[in-house]
């Protein structure tokens, strides 16, 4: 075995798995082998905070389809990284997070910036190792690349500091190349003759479909028995909107479209999807999901199948080769499948159900008196976006209702901050996608509120000439909790309202471009002006302080007041 220090070694194996960026924040911990990242072509991304670095990592991870890397000094370095991992391993996405430890030889001893690195991603992370010899150093790592990619989720390399230095004899292996299987062949008979009976079917497109390039293979098989295509929540790019037989988004401000279609469904072909709770939530009012539909869920991770909502089929296997093999199979069948017969009247409820969504939308997106209403700044956002955008978007209620207006073409175009719903998520996911896809418009629509946590990273746009758009919608309040307060508690508002500076000044002032609109005819001009430009640019929209529907009704009830001393507050 070649001989070579163990930071060589280690180096070795992010440049053997394909390894091009790392983000993070420079550290004593892990300062030799990042003398050697440049030699090996791979180029550090210094950050303003570490848990940009860890939400970059999952941007790049998410567009390039390939492993992000972040990397930071042990201790508080490490623990900032918790929340972007946590956002990871809600979106699946392959992101490997190398945290350098204190020495070994004075771990317990309460040292400078010691802490117990694993115990806080025990749970956000499908693999963790601790390298116990520097000699292994290349084994364990190249372990984590691998089951990052072939298990879809963040996981952990822990490494003392002091084992980056020294002679090691070791091999670099090759990444392990994991073919994925469709799933096993009686499940897929079943659920090919499910379909085959159906009258109605729907698909649901989830994130499982993009990650595994299979949307052609989607399109082939809903063409062929004219299935109705829904996309899972906050999973608008996993089939393209202009398709005729797409719908639109299920869930929170999703398409009412979508809803209504689904409702009618017989049989429910859940493609990629873990069928996650929020994202079947009633909506508008509509208790939409089929119950007593027959459902086949096909998912690549057997633990998810079920869970939320009874299977009548549950297939563990990869959506691509999954919806070849359905296709091939009713293909084949004796007898076409029976929904072929209504195939006609099943297209013509989608083109008359997208149509009055699209006049509802218009409808609710027009002018108000009193500044520009967020719907409107949405609806010209929607129409001005350049066609090959990628769009991130932050949790709050602005950028949650913006689901009812985003659309794409092609897989890698929306990220979201998933089930975990943390706020900051945007802005540095975008930069991570920039970087992934620097050819591509990278937008990031955030919250005035969210933007106070990751506004920093305008500097890291700045000083590595990373060109994104951060849209921020200036309404001087935390939005999705002032409307709990609003319909929960009577108008008192604690900590909801908000007193901002200018974002766009402050941009201007960190060496970004700065602009400001407050009318609806400025949207459009000034988001391509913002995606044209060749630096960083803050977009920000100062909208009115209008509100959508309660973000989570499901989890608040009127509040009960027992003391007395509490009267005068208590809602009436």
């Amino acid at each position: 075995m070649p001989l070579m220090t163990s930071s060589e070694a280690f180096v070795e194996t992010l440049a053997a798995r394909g390894v091009t960026h790392v983000f993070g924040i420079v550290g004593s911990a892990y300062m030799d082998p990042l003398d050697l990242f440049e030699p090996a072509g791979i180029r550090f991304i210094s950050v303003a905070h570490e848990q940009g670095a860890g939400h970059m990592a999952d941007g790049y991870s998410r567009i390039s389809n390939r492993h992000g890397v972040c990397i930071a000094q042990n201790g508080p370095g490490i623990t900032n990284f918790v929340t972007a991992i946590a956002a990871a391993y809600w979106a699946h996405s392959p992101v490997v997070c190398i945290t350098p430890e204190s020495g070994s030889a004075t771990m317990g001893l309460g040292g400078f910036q010691e802490i117990e690195q694993l115990a806080f991603f025990q749970k956000i992370t499908k693999y963790q190792t601790h390298v116990s010899r520097p000699d292994r150093i290349a084994e364990l790592t190249a372990r984590a690349f691998d089951i990052a990619l072939a298990e879809r989720g963040p996981t952990q390399v822990n490494i003392p500091r002091d084992f980056f230095y020294g002679d090691v004899d070791v091999d670099i292996h090759a990444p392990l190349d994991v073919e994925r299987s469709p799933g096993g062949a009686a499940s897929l008979d079943r659920a090919a003759a499910l379909l085959g009976e159906a009258n109605f079917p729907v698909i649901i497109a989830g994130g499982g479909v993009a990650m595994a390039e299979g949307v052609g293979e989607l399109e082939s098989l809903a063409e062929y028995l004219s299935a109705p295509v829904v996309t899972s929540y906050l999973h608008n790019d996993s089939f393209p909107a202009s398709h005729r037989l797409a719908c639109g988004p299920l869930g929170y401000q999703g398409s009412k479209s979508a809803m209504r279609i689904i409702e009618k469904a017989d049989v429910v072909l859940a493609l990629g999807t873990r069928l996650g709770p929020f994202g079947t939530l009633p909506q508008y009012g509509l208790e939409y999901w089929p119950e007593d539909a027959k459902v086949i869920q096909i998912d690549h991770d057997q633990r998810v199948l079920g869970l939320v909502k009874p299977v009548t089929v549950g297939i563990c296997g990869d959506a691509k080769a999954a919806a070849r093999r359905l296709l091939e199979r009713l293909k084949a069948a004796p007898n076409p499948p029976t929904c072929l017969g209504t195939a006609g009247e099943r297209v013509a409820q989608v083109v008359a159900e997208n149509a009055a969504w699209e006049e509802e939308l218009d409808g609710i997106s027009q002018g108000v008196e009193g500044g520009l209403a967020p719907r409107h700044a949405l609806r010209e956002l929607e129409r001005a976006l350049p066609a090959d955008a990628i769009v991130t978007t932050d949790i709050g209620n602005i950028c949650s209702v913006a689901n009812s207006y985003l659309r794409f073409e092609k897989p890698g175009s929306f990220l979201a901050a998933m089930s975990f719903g943390n706020c900051g998520y945007a802005f540095p996911t975008a930069i991570g996608a920039k970087v992934a896809a620097p050819d591509r418009s990278v937008v990031a629509y955030v919250g005035d509120g969210a933007w106070g946590m990751s506004l920093q990273e305008t500097l890291t746009c700045v000083r590595e000439n990373i060109p994104v758009t951060a849209v921020v919608f200036n309404n001087g309040q935390w939005g999705a909790e002032k409307k709990n307060q609003i319909d929960y508690y009577a108008d008192r508002f604690v900590g909801t309202n908000l007193a901002n500076p200018s974002f766009a000044e402050v941009a201007r002032a960190m060496g970004a471009n700065g602009i400001r609109v407050t009318s609806a005819d400025e949207v459009g001009d000034a988001l391509q002006a913002a995606t044209s430009a060749d630096v960083a640019t803050v977009l920000e929209i100062v909208v009115n302080q209008e509100l959508g529907e309660p973000f989570r009704r499901d989890a608040l009830q009127k509040p009960v007041r027992h003391l007395a001393k509490y009267q005068a507050y208590a809602a009436p």
